[in-house]
């Protein structure tokens, strides 16, 4: 389903992005609509796909972003398969670039050892780690 997103999308949008606990009530009053209507609203934008899902944003110790570039094609599946096993990541994605894969995570040191010693079998490897969050909502 494609959908083109109005005023009213974009607010709504945006107040689940900065609070995800809002009732549809408390969204509606935002946006002068009613509580069944924001819930319509929100439905179609899940069934668009633009909403993918709640989460909780959780603030962890340490996070990383680590590129990987692949040194062999046949490689990619048992890297796929090894990242899955992994708590610690929280996101990755194939690229178009540099890089064959971002991966963003939050091992603590010894961990992160143990997941590049296992990936550095099959792709070289660049980690970025996240000194210092800067807030922009």
């Amino acid at each position: 389903m494609n959908i083109e997103l109005d005023s009213i999308d974009l607010k709504i949008l945006e107040l689940l992005r900065q609070d995800s606990r809002l009732s549809h009530k408390e969204i509606g009053q935002a946006v002068h609509r009613t509580g069944q209507a924001v819930g319509a609203r929100i439905a179609q934008l899940m069934d668009a796909g633009i909403i993918k899902n709640y989460t909780v944003a959780i603030k962890y110790e340490h996070k990383q972003f680590i590129q990987l570039f692949m040194n062999d094609q046949q490689a990619f599946i048992e890297v796929e398969r090894l990242v899955k096993q992994y708590e610690q990541v929280d996101e990755c994605f194939k690229v178009l670039g540099n890089a064959c894969y971002m991966i963003v995570s939050h091992f603590d040191p010894p961990q992160l050892n143990e997941f590049i010693e296992q990936l550095s079998q099959w792709c070289r490897y660049s980690v970025e780690t996240v000194m210092r969050e800067i807030e922009t909502r």
